[in-house]
């Protein structure tokens, strides 16, 4: 970099790392380029009410343009990073555009992970990260009551009235509760020839527990909030085969067969394959983990280069006790934050020896109408008390003033009514 240049930083990924480093570079004397393959900013951990009614794509989204549309010296370009040029230091993309850097941040995030199954498994369970995801389950779960009530089987309508969740943590929670309140309550009366409340709402744990992360008392807890809901666990449990009608599982030894076309997938993610496209560049393949996450240093960088950065699920962070932080919003959050000021600092000639350290605010889940629980440190909650604070939360991380005044009103009014207004059966052909 020649002495009078401004400084160039270019962010891959516009999540909850990519926007937050970006935000903290707001007044430094840096040119800023985020890339990323969309053009908005998702909120995911709300991504389970667009599926099942409750939300609108566009309360949980916001414009990257609108979001930094004051902030001067950054640009937002839409495109796929497609290779890493180490020598040229530049980042090129899908369509062949070269975008150089000096300091550069990868913040690409994860995707679903099926254990080996993609191909077989992910065109009949999808999973949630996208906007297209939420789409495409709400799509199956509001169809398939639709099919019910045109079907004269009983073995038929029992099959497309049964909704299996896999993965017991706080997205397979979250979505397992929604949908029971949703079949249980929302549709209880709009169909003629089928009772929505008779739906089974099945969710699938390979562990003892659902949100085993979680102290044990909230755990149980968990369970007796989904199981008044209506919702049956299967705890213990491995799903062996997933088919367009049916679902395999062993359980203690003992396999069985449940009838199912609407399967929704929570039990894995891996890093995105950006991140083996950078190891490669770099030649650090031996810094990648067995979920493709870059092992990367202290500072967030990657090994031997000062100047790039790795952070959110992309990113191994090594921690005290030998394990890495958790793919989670607030990790992804602090880190970029912390990269964004590292790199100001760095950009302006200041040395900057502190290492990136992770507070542990706690983690938080709904289950569903008034209740939730949460846990930050000794501190325990559960019922209408910590789903108030999950509401508190939620609502104040969403990137634009008018997502929280949307998802506000919205939730006021599905709480009043017990409506989720947002039921639209949308096909990706019509």
């Amino acid at each position: 970099m020649k002495p009078e240049q401004t400084p160039r930083v270019v962010i891959l990924g516009g999540g909850f790392g990519g926007m937050m480093c970006a935000k903290a570079l707001r007044r430094a004397r840096v040119s800023v380029t985020l890339i990323d393959k969309r053009n908005f900013h998702l909120f995911q951990p709300l991504l389970y009410q667009v599926a099942t009614g409750g939300l609108s794509p566009a309360n949980i989204a916001a414009p990257l343009r609108s979001i930094f549309r004051s902030q001067k010296n950054t640009q937002v370009l839409m495109g796929t990073v497609e290779q890493f040029d180490k020598s040229a230091s530049t980042v090129v993309l899908q369509d062949g555009t070269a975008i150089p850097f000096d300091y550069l941040v990868v913040a690409t995030g994860s995707t679903h992970y099926y254990f080996g199954r993609d191909d077989d498994w992910k065109p009949v369970a999808p999973g949630l990260k996208t906007i297209e995801d939420a789409t495409v389950i709400r799509r199956k779960v509001l169809s398939a009551f639709e099919r019910a009530e045109n079907s004269q089987c009983p073995e038929t309508i029992c099959r497309l009235m049964t909704f299996i969740v896999v993965g017991g943590g706080p997205t397979g929670v979250e979505m397992a509760g929604a949908i029971a309140e949703l079949a249980h309550q929302t549709l209880r009366s709009d169909f003629r020839s089928i009772d929505p409340t008779t739906a089974r709402v099945i969710l699938i744990e390979s562990s003892r527990h659902v949100l085993d992360k979680y102290h044990e008392s909230l755990s149980i807890r968990a369970r007796n909030d989904l199981q008044g809901l209506g919702v049956e666990i299967l705890s213990e449990s491995r799903v062996v085969e997933i088919h367009p009608t049916h679902v395999v599982i062993n359980r203690q030894g003992t396999t069985s067969t449940i009838p199912s076309e609407t399967v929704i997938w929570a039990a894995g993610v891996k890093a995105s394959p950006l991140g083996t496209t950078l190891a490669h560049a770099y030649g650090i393949e031996n810094k990648l983990d067995r979920s493709g996450r870059i092992i990367v240093d202290p500072y967030c960088n990657i090994d031997g280069h000062a100047n790039v950065f790795v952070i959110g699920d992309l990113a191994s962070f090594p921690t005290a006790d030998g394990k890495s932080l958790p793919g989670v919003a607030p990790v992804a959050i602090q880190q970029g934050d912390y990269v964004g000021k590292r790199v100001r600092n760095l950009a302006c000639g200041y040395a900057d020896n502190r290492p990136f350290q992770y507070w542990d605010k706690g983690n938080m889940a709904t289950i569903g109408r008034s209740h939730a629980i949460v846990e930050s440190g000794r501190i325990k909650l559960a019922g209408k008390i910590a789903w108030l604070a999950w509401l508190f939360v939620h609502i104040l991380y969403l990137a634009r003033f008018e997502n929280r005044v949307l998802v506000l009103f919205q939730w006021f009014w599905n709480y009043v009514t017990r409506n989720r207004t947002a039921r639209l059966i949308t096909d990706p052909d019509d």
